[in-house]
Order: structure tokens, then sequence, then C-alpha cells
């Protein structure tokens, strides 16, 4: 895979929540691209199952995404392929992405 095309990824600690077919849970973002994230939640998941997730940016409004289950480990969370987002919401997330990585 080319590298360019690889979305940059940031390490973060975000409160989010989430809602799938069979729960609702709250979680932590651990890793956020533009792309997707990993979410540390205790919530079972079954890969390709549709979340519904709320994400916290640090002073900003939540943002709600709809994502797809890409991978799951049982009792410890799950990585996530955003599927649909706002404009306005996809437009935050890269800036604080942005921000994110001018930092570190």
């Amino acid at each position: 895979m080319d590298e360019r095309r690889r979305a940059s990824r940031v390490k973060v600690d975000l409160p989010a929540r989430w809602e799938g077919v069979l729960t609702q849970q709250q979680g932590q973002i651990t890793d956020l691209s533009i792309n997707g994230c990993f979410v540390l939640s205790g919530g079972q998941v079954e890969p390709k199952e549709l979340v519904r997730l709320e994400i916290v940016l640090p002073n900003q409004s939540p943002m709600y995404l709809w994502a797809e289950v890409v991978d799951a480990a049982y009792e410890i969370g799950f990585a996530v392929r955003f599927t649909a987002t706002e404009d306005e919401d996809e437009k935050r997330l890269a800036e604080f992405i942005e921000a994110e990585l001018r930092r570190s």
C-alpha cells in the first residue's frame, strides 16, 4: 500500500459512547484517523456490525458517526471504519487530527 494513501493516526484518550445491535456502551477512543478508530470498551460487537459512535473532542460538542466494525478483541475493544459522517464533523475530525500531529 502506498504510504501516502494511509491516513495519519494519532494516539488519543477521548470519551465515546456507542450503540450497536445488542447494546449501548461507553468507551474510550485510543487511536484515531480520518477513516476510523479503536474503541476501548467491554461491550460485545461482531465484525461487519454497524455501530453509531458519539465522539467528544476536547472543548467541542459531540460528533456522531456511523462505522463498521472491522476487528474485535473480546472484552478489550474494537476497531471501526467510518462509513458515514456529516461534512462538518469530518472537517472537525480532520482539524483535530492535524493539530494532534503538529503537537507530537
